[in-house]
């Protein structure tokens, strides 16, 4: 009976399946066993499933936003009263070496961080409530004169030359002219003097002559309000001065920005006036 199955398989083509079995009596013929497949042969083994990664869950995180600084009262660009006040204070501590202005600029700046590094305060240049506190308990209110001083650097200390009579007091060292009525200052105004070869000369001097529309005879350039105190040297207005400010230089002249002020004094003072100029 085997064999004939076997022959019948083989005239259909089909793969010859392996059986075994035993005669059973009440089975009629063959019974069938399955059999377990042969394992592959190694080097043809299929390979192993991938392991499944799991990502441990990442633990919560709460955000913490720094608070945001408060914003400075006074900060460069800004400008006005308070700007002024604020510069006429840290001039009484020695912190800004000109006249206030009211326009925060890089020297209020500056002048602002040095306080800041005396009060052990954060650098930033800008003024905060906290450096704003302690300016004003170390400070007095600024005067009137304080705020709008008449030149733009404060006025030198006068030499004792200037203390008694009328005297044109000028101070190489603040670079500003006072003219000085028995010890007090009635006006003072901005001015430059010579340069390194054409210094002006130092000493106590008076005025030999005035001439209002005077032009270098040596230089050909225009002298306004000239007031002679030696020599060829003289208080004048200057036009280049008033443009360019402290850029340029005399030929050893005293320069005056202020056309109004020089010519008032022009008109104030007389031949034989008291000239002191010193450092």
């Amino acid at each position: 009976m085997a064999a004939v199955l076997v022959v019948a398989a083989l005239a259909v083509g089909c793969r010859p399946v392996q059986v075994t079995g035993t005669a059973s009596p009440d089975s009629g013929g063959i019974r069938y066993a399955p059999t377990t497949p042969a394992p592959p042969p190694l080097g043809h083994q299929a390979p192993p499933a991938p392991a499944k990664h799991t990502t441990a869950p990442r633990p919560h995180r709460t955000a913490h936003h720094a608070p945001p600084a408060a914003r400075p009262l006074m900060a460069a660009g800004s400008r006005g009263a308070q700007v002024r006040e604020l510069q006429a204070r840290l001039a009484q501590l020695g912190l800004f070496d000109r006249a206030p202005t009211g326009y925060y600029a890089s020297m209020t700046a500056a002048s602002v961080r040095a306080f800041q590094k005396r009060q052990g305060l954060p650098r930033t240049g800008a003024v905060q409530p906290t450096a704003w506190r302690a300016l004003k308990s170390q400070t007095r209110h600024p005067s009137h004169q304080q705020l709008y001083p008449p030149t733009t650097r404060p006025v030198g200390v006068p030499d004792p030359r200037c203390m008694r009579g009328r005297v044109i007091c000028i101070s190489k060292r603040s670079n500003t002219l006072t003219w000085m009525v028995d010890g007090e200052i009635v006006s003072a105004m901005d001015v430059r003097f010579g340069a390194q070869y054409t210094p002006t000369r130092e000493g106590a001097f008076a005025l030999t002559f005035k001439s209002r529309h005077h032009v270098s005879t040596i230089y050909h350039t225009a002298m306004p309000y000239a007031m002679f105190f030696s020599g060829g040297q003289a208080v004048h207005y200057s036009a280049d001065f008033a443009a360019r400010g402290y850029s340029g230089a005399s030929h050893g002249c005293v320069n005056v920005r202020d056309k109004n002020k020089i010519a008032a004094l022009f008109h104030t003072v007389k031949r034989g006036t008291k000239v002191v100029v010193y450092h």
